[in-house]
């Protein structure tokens, strides 16, 4: 699948003055620290991201547990505010139904643990605020409207099950019917369901769960195209930057695909490439510009209770408790319900994971848990850090 017109013309622009390594393998892919065009080779970091601040609308793309991601993210939003004297940032994380928080947050008006706990960040995204608080902060610091633009995770969970026409009108959430995915992207979106079969049976395309995956995943695409769409329509002149991950971004696909079919033209695309990355896929279509990633940093993987939990009426119920794991010798049961989590109450799934993923190799945590013979009270041993 080819990218859009805008996307299109920019990176022949860009192609018109990149600097090409000739002769090697390597001149495909993108040198750390340094902006390359997809199939062509080098190019200035002026040259990309002046081009960029001309568009009306720029995609970044991320992979959500990479640190230096978001550090790029905030680098390149930063360069693209020193370009443009209106931007508008929009987030992937965030449902519509938090918008009031992200306004309240740009104005001032909340500390950093009022935000997160307005905007519910642990239970609708959860991943390590750390990576995310740069950005926010930038936002605020300079007044740029951050917009919402996903969709209830119920919505799209039930898309995937029952499909899109099961979904009445008025729970949509304003999320009109995405356009016709192309066959690249039907490829691309089988190529990750066939890695999930359930019950042994080897997938096939004409499947209808696949059907109503790729309906999920349209939906998705489609509300955040939306909500670009009327975000640039609210702030005329400004340059709309859509935060999200690569996967709604690469190949012209997904939101590039919706926004097209919405009449958005001047588009680009963003990407940062991985040192480890394979260079026969960085393509003319992969995106706009992508910038090369320095080798990824050893680092400790993120503490595990080893449990699986749903929400209950008195605090969080554990489901399973996965063999070897810490919660097993901590004396975890299934059927706790787990009510409070370092000395505070829980209620949700996100707040038992965002301690436990703040915990550090070689610490306790003490946990309340209600058993059928009353309240237990246990401390988990997380195990050091390997040397």
């Amino acid at each position: 699948m080819h990218p859009g017109r805008g996307i299109r013309s920019v990176a022949l622009s860009l192609a018109a003055t990149a600097v090409v390594a000739a002769g090697t393998a390597h001149a495909r892919c993108a040198p750390a620290g340094e902006w390359a065009i997809p199939g062509v080779g080098r190019v200035a970091a002026q040259e990309v991201l002046a081009r960029a601040a001309r568009e009306s609308v720029v995609l970044i793309g991320e992979s959500h547990d990479k640190p230096d991601h978001h550090r790029w993210e905030l680098q390149t939003v930063a360069a693209l505010t020193a370009l443009h004297p209106k931007l508008v940032l929009g987030f992937e994380m965030f449902p519509r139904r938090v918008q009031g928080a992200l306004d309240r947050w740009v104005a001032g008006e909340l500390s950093e643990e009022a935000f997160l706990k307005a905007s519910d960040w642990a239970e609708v995204w959860g991943n390590e605020t750390a990576h995310y608080l740069p950005l926010f902060h930038f936002a605020r610091l300079n007044r740029i409207p951050m917009i919402a633009l996903n969709v209830e995770r119920d919505f799209v969970r039930t898309v995937g099950e029952k499909g899109l026409a099961a979904v009445a009108p008025e729970k949509r959430e304003g999320v009109s019917d995405p356009a016709a995915p192309s066959e690249a992207y039907l490829d691309r979106l089988f190529s990750v369901y066939a890695q999930h079969p359930e019950k042994g049976r080897k997938p096939a395309r004409g499947d209808a769960e696949f059907r109503r995956f790729v309906e999920a995943q349209q939906v998705w695409d489609r509300a955040m195209a939306q909500a670009l769409v009327q975000a640039a329509s609210r702030n005329p002149g400004a340059l709309v930057v859509g935060i999200m991950g690569a996967a709604h971004v690469s190949y012209g696909d997904g939101v590039p695909h919706q926004l097209r079919a919405l009449g958005v033209e001047r588009l680009a695309s963003l990407l940062p490439w991985d040192a480890d990355g394979d260079c026969s896929k960085l393509t003319p279509a992969l995106a706009t510009a992508v910038f090369g990633m320095p080798a990824a940093r050893p680092s400790s993987p993120p503490q595990l209770l080893g449990i699986s939990v749903e929400a209950a009426p008195d605090g969080v119920k554990i489901l399973a408790v996965r063999q070897g794991s810490v919660a097993e010798s901590t004396g975890l049961r299934a059927g706790d319900v787990l009510t409070e989590v370092a000395g505070r109450t829980v209620k949700t799934p996100g707040e038992v994971r965002a301690v436990v993923l703040a915990m550090v190799p070689g610490t306790w945590l003490p946990l309340k848990a209600k058993r059928p013979g009353g309240i237990v009270e246990l401390t988990a041993k997380f195990p050091p850090a390997k040397q």
